[in-house]
This record gives structure tokens, sequence and C-alpha cells, in this order.
């Protein structure tokens, strides 16, 4: 028995480390994740997270989890869902089979597996819709607009102090929203690759950086090179190109790191 003190005492030293390195930074951390589809994950700077879409692929998505969520971590703030098609639904799926979330929010709650996994938690279900907002711990999620349809999706934005991430993963439809803004700064802006850079609503606002996202498909997609595409902000980022993209805030200063594929 004594032999076995040392190993249990070095196991629960390991184990404290390990809690001590995963506690809440005070950070506002977003995280364009590198799934099929769109996925976004949000940790608060108080620690909560929240999770836009999911992407297409369950188990990719259950592996990106696992490499930003404390092993311990099944709970999650809410989950929205901008867009309920196959580009983003499937691995919100796998999500509500592995954790639990205090709300959902979605445009068109949809029938099916996604409607029952909520019901069989009893988990509140509100219609996602603009001028709602949601605290998330030290940030603050507005949503801005909500469309249905092909040109649809949600435009939210993300606040912590001064600084904004703007999320508009859907089509044409959410464009005249962005009015709202113009003048403002953003400091990260997660718009569709396949969308057109030259909407005049764009134009308007002041981007430091932009993540081009890959959930949305147009019929006939943009043909912007990376060069024109600079025009946007001096700082582009791609999922394909880059992997996972870091966005982290105190409130006053950013920094984007990235995760190669």
């Amino acid at each position: 028995m004594r032999q076995r003190i040392p190993m249990i005492v070095i196991l629960i030293g390991a184990l404290a480390a390990i809690v001590w390195s995963q506690r809440p930074d005070g950070m506002l951390h977003v995280i364009l994740l590198p799934t099929a589809g769109d996925a976004i994950l949000i940790q608060s700077p108080a620690g909560s997270f929240t999770l836009i879409d999911g992407g297409s692929d369950p188990t990719n998505l259950a592996v990106e989890l696992g490499t930003y969520l404390p092993f311990w971590q099944r709970h999650l703030t809410a989950i929205v869902l901008t867009h309920a098609g196959e580009r983003n639904l499937p691995g919100q799926l796998g999500v509500l089979r592995r954790y639990q979330t205090a709300l959902a929010l979605a445009p068109v709650v949809p029938n099916g597996e996604w409607r029952d996994l909520l019901r069989a938690t009893a988990t509140p279900v509100r219609q996602l819709q603009a001028g709602q907002q949601l605290d998330l711990g030290g940030a603050r999620l507005r949503v801005l607009a909500t469309h249905d349809g092909e040109e649809g999706g949600a435009v939210l934005l993300i606040e912590c102090r001064a600084r904004r991430v703007l999320i508009h993963t859907g089509g044409s439809r959410g464009d005249p929203a962005l009015a709202a803004l113009a003048g403002q700064q953003i400091d990260l802006l997660i718009y569709p690759w396949q969308r057109p850079i030259t909407t005049p609503e764009l134009g308007n606002l002041h981007l430091r950086a932009v993540a081009f996202s890959a959930g949305f498909t147009a019929a006939e997609p943009a043909l912007h090179s990376f060069h024109d595409r600079q025009q946007l902000a001096p700082n582009l980022y791609h999922p394909k190109l880059d992997g996972a993209i870091h966005f982290i805030s105190d409130g006053r200063q950013t920094t984007i790191t990235t995760r190669p594929p």
C-alpha cells in the first residue's frame, strides 16, 4: 500500500495541473473550426462555451471540440443553428448526443432528431430572431438578422468591450443588416468564401481581419483571387490553408492564431 501512495500523489498532481491549465483565462475566444461546413466555438471570458452551427461531419467536430473543451466539460451555454441545412445540422446533432446545453436557438426549429434530442433533455428552444441578445459571461452575442431560404442564414455580432467579431456565413439576404455597422471597426469578419466581396455593405465596414468559411455554397461562386480579397482587410484566413482560426481578445487587444491542418 505504501508503495502505491507516491504513484497516487503523482496522478493527483498531474490531474490538478491539467485542470489548472484549462481554467478560464478571462479572454474571449472565437474559433472557426476546420470542419466540413461551418462550426464556430465561442469561449467567453467567464469560461462558458457556445457552439454556432456544427458542420456536416459529427466525428470530426467531436475531435475538434475535444481540442478546446476541458476533458470534464459536457455542458454548453447555448447552441445556435443559423441554417438547418446538411452543411450545418449533422455536426450539431452529434454534439447534442454528447453534450448538454442550456439553450438552443434556430430561425426555424427543424423537425426530426434535432427537436427530439432537445425535447428529451427538456432543453428550452427559442426562435432565433433579430434584436435578441445573449449574455455569454463577459461578452455578448447579438442577433442582427435572420432569414430563411438558400440565400438566408443569420448575421451575428459578438462584442467584448471595444472588440467585435461579425459572423455572416449565409447568403445575400443578410447583407442589409450590415448597414447598421457602417463606419465601425470589426476585428474579425467570418464570411463565406463563395460570396462576392463587392457587396456595398462590406465596403462600409472597417475590417481588420477576415476568416473565410465554407458552409455556404453559391450556384455561381465568386471568382475572386486571394489578392482581390485583400481589399477587404490586410489579414485573411481560410481553414483549408490555416486550419483552426483562433481569435483571442481581452476586450482591448486582439490576437489571431492558427493551427495548421
